[in-house]
């Protein structure tokens, strides 16, 4: 069983799939329920969403209308973007959902000593209860969900079911079982509802002793000592050749045939890629050991105890690196139990999957930023369909929605028009341009997007204001509207901010005229605006005023993720953020406005504000005992923002870097008297170790090239750093 803060464990199965213990490699994902008498394994893919009978929308073609809606919008129509549509009613983007069930159902599962756990360093989700015993994991190397049952005298069937909640009741589904020498050979074929396409389950059993027959739905067995399945899913159009799948599955085993040492052979492949990959980045708060001892559930009735924070930055980095791979986390993670998943499981990018993937960059997980350019890369052409059809430009815009597979913005209505959002490149594409600050290296396809989302600007950005600097308009600020506008607006502080750091990123990857063109073009981008409240405005455009009771805070865009607005730089404006802060409601308590809340409050070296932020998502009864998160409090609506986000929460607070700047201890909570992180990457090329208690901090930083930094502590003694390739610093200063 794994030891803390590497795990969690409970006494009792999971009762509910949201408590399933979760394991992925980014691509397959599988819910561990950890039952003896029914040893259930829902089995996902990233592939897996749901066609909707119809063709894929693409953009409205409104290009031809933008003219007269930025008159309009400019002379004070305050409505007028609501009549920009084509007309069409909203349209969610298509559904994920699960496969199937892996089952083998016992007759007898009695026992004592129940326990069952997961090892966020190997993946593996176990189960034990007398002799019976059960192991899973998804291998990173071999893309195989892998189910180890041993006991004595083990009977059962073995069946794939796809009668999970909501499921389609049209799902057109074929069974077959196969015996061979070493067990059998079971597959499902599903054919979804109005749609040539389907997804096949494959899975080969491997048994060891007793014996094996068909079943009534799948492969019985009877005394066997030993049960090895390995599980494969396609989505798929046409017919998939099972016997192939098959057949790449039974190369997988050891030629032995040996169940034990086919896992052993699995698990050593998977654990070479995951363990390394986990243990980059440790943290520890010296929690007491009586409450590392507690399992999850304990944990979670003690919001304040430290050992319930370390757990939860374990797994919530272990979530994040099990989900990213082929994409980056959905709304979901990697994992669903049902059909009906709230707000399709998709993607929402306005918000969400950023704040999931905010640690991946100094928590160094490349292989998070790395799914998140897979997701942009596969989408650029349709990201240039909605420049063109939307606004007549060339150039690239991204959607607020997407399902994984289209990136046209067509998930629009009166009181979302998402489609009027152009943020959302820039906002996608600053995790990426974080990393390459990080590790020095520019990809070829990031630099072309900087181009394209630079060209993209210069198209559009046409048209000005009465004091002559340029109006970005249509605008729109992610969900909100004005107190007195409609949601369409101009000069959404968001878009600025965007335009702003998107311009001049491009001006710094492409000296010369280009370049030069690009930065003039940021220069003239209106100021930010403080309103009548003292607050950093949500829209910088005279006359329009704040909405203060809401979950998003896409105007504070300049404070998190970027460094345009800071204590140290614009002091003035970083007040007026701090106010707009203070102003900020929470709307509906959802667990990423209070984190999201608490990163901008960490740059802005507020450490009450934080420290209250986490109160309230640790208080609010927002996880699971699986320890994934939901997305309101009282644990309604499986959500991964929270499990995903709080890394990103705790990083922030211990450490902030730029290229220019390294920030230690910006924003540490009081009751964080002592403790420890370690691996943390820096933009600026180096890794850093912190230590802090009894008032002082030592910070120990390993540069992996030159680097010459403004530092920044918490009692304003730092000064300059300067690194170069290979050194290493021991740096002990005031921790308050």
């Amino acid at each position: 069983m794994p030891e803390h803060p590497h795990g969690t464990w409970e006494t009792v199965p999971a009762g509910r799939w949201e408590d399933a213990y979760l394991s992925g490699n980014g691509r397959h994902g599988a819910l561990v329920f950890g039952d003896p008498r029914d040893d259930r394994v829902v089995v996902t893919h990233h592939s897996l969403v749901r066609p909707d009978g119809d063709p894929q929308p693409g953009p409205p073609a409104l290009a031809h209308e933008l003219p007269l809606l930025q008159d309009q919008l400019l002379a004070g129509d305050v409505t007028a973007a609501e009549r920009f549509t084509d007309g069409r009613p909203l349209r969610w983007v298509r559904a994920f959902h699960p496969a199937f069930q892996v089952r083998f159902v016992r007759g007898d599962g009695a026992g004592r000593g129940y326990r069952r756990a997961v090892g966020f360093a190997t993946g593996v989700a176990q189960a034990r209860c007398g002799g019976w015993g059960s192991r899973v994991f998804v291998s990173r190397a071999d893309d195989v969900v892998v189910q180890h049952v041993t006991g004595a005298g083990l009977d059962g069937e073995v069946a794939l079911d796809p009668h999970l909640s909501g499921v389609p009741a049209g799902l057109g589904v074929g069974r077959g079982v196969v015996l061979t020498p070493y067990g059998a050979r079971l597959t499902l074929r599903c054919h979804y509802p109005d749609s040539d396409l389907a997804f096949t389950g494959v899975t080969l059993a491997l048994v060891r002793g007793g014996r094996t027959s068909v079943g009534g739905t799948g492969l019985r067995v009877e005394g066997a000592s030993g049960l090895l399945l390995l599980t494969r899913v396609r989505r798929h159009a046409g017919e998939l050749d099972t016997a192939r799948e098959a057949g790449a599955l039974a190369d997988l085993i050891d030629p032995s045939g040996s169940t034990d040492a086919t896992y052993d052979t699995l698990l050593a492949r998977h654990e070479a890629l995951h363990r390394p990959a986990y243990e980059r980045v440790t943290f520890d708060l010296d929690a007491p050991r009586h409450q590392r001892g507690l399992s999850g559930s304990e944990l979670l009735d003690h919001p304040s105890s430290p050992a319930l924070l370390e757990r939860l930055f374990a797994a919530g980095r272990y979530h994040l690196l099990s989900s990213s791979g082929a994409l980056p986390p959905r709304l979901t993670g990697l994992w669903t139990g049902e059909w009906d998943t709230a707000w399709s499981g998709a993607f929402t990018t306005d918000a969400n999957l950023n704040l999931q993937t905010a640690s991946a960059v100094a928590c160094d997980l490349p292989e998070t930023i790395e799914a998140q350019g897979a997701l942009i890369q596969g989408q650029l052409a349709h990201w240039r369909d909605n420049a063109r059809l939307v606004f007549g430009a060339r150039g690239i815009v991204a959607p607020a929605h997407t399902d994984g597979e289209s990136g046209h913005a067509y998930h629009y209505q009166r009181a979302y028009p998402m489609h009027l959002w152009t943020a959302g490149a820039d906002w996608l594409l600053t995790p990426l341009l974080e990393q390459a600050e990080a590790t020095g290296e520019r990809p070829a396809w990031l630099a072309a997007a900087v181009t394209e989302l630079a060209v993209f600007y210069e198209d559009f950005l046409t048209r000005t204001g009465p004091d002559g600097r340029i109006a970005i308009v249509p605008s729109y600020s992610p969900e909100n509207r004005p107190a007195n506008a409609s949601w369409g607006t101009v000069n959404a502080t968001m878009d600025i901010a965007a335009a702003r750091h998107a311009l001049r990123t491009a001006a710094a990857w492409h000296p010369g005229p280009d370049g030069d063109r690009w930065a003039a073009l940021a220069d003239r981008l209106p100021d930010y605006r403080l309103n009548g409240d003292g607050a950093l405005a949500e829209w910088a455009w005279p006359g329009l005023d704040d909405s203060y009771d809401h979950r998003h805070l896409s105007h504070l865009y300049p404070v998190w993720p970027h460094h345009d607005i800071t204590p140290y730089d614009t002091p003035d404006l970083a007040k007026a953020a701090r106010r707009a802060l203070e102003l900020r409601g929470a709307e509906n308590d959802s667990a990423h406005g209070h984190l999201h809340h608490a990163l901008i409050a960490a740059r802005l070296r507020d450490a009450p504000r934080v420290a209250d932020c986490l109160r309230h998502v640790l208080a609010g009864d927002h996880f699971h005992t699986s320890l994934m998160s939901s997305h309101y409090p009282r644990r309604d609506v499986y959500n991964a923002d929270a499990a995903h986000a709080l890394p990103a929460l705790v990083t922030e607070a211990l450490l902030q870097s730029t290229p220019e700047r390294l920030v230690l201890l910006p924003a540490l909570p009081a009751d964080w008297r002592r403790g420890a992180v370690r691996g943390l990457r820096t933009r600026f090329g180096a890794r850093v170790d912190l230590r802090w208690g009894g008032g002082r901090c030592t910070a120990v930083v390993r540069a992996d090239r030159d680097a010459d930094v403004d530092l920044q502590t918490p009692a304003g003694d730092g000064g300059r750093l300067r690194l170069g390739t290979g050194d290493v610093r021991d740096l002990t200063v005031s921790a308050w």
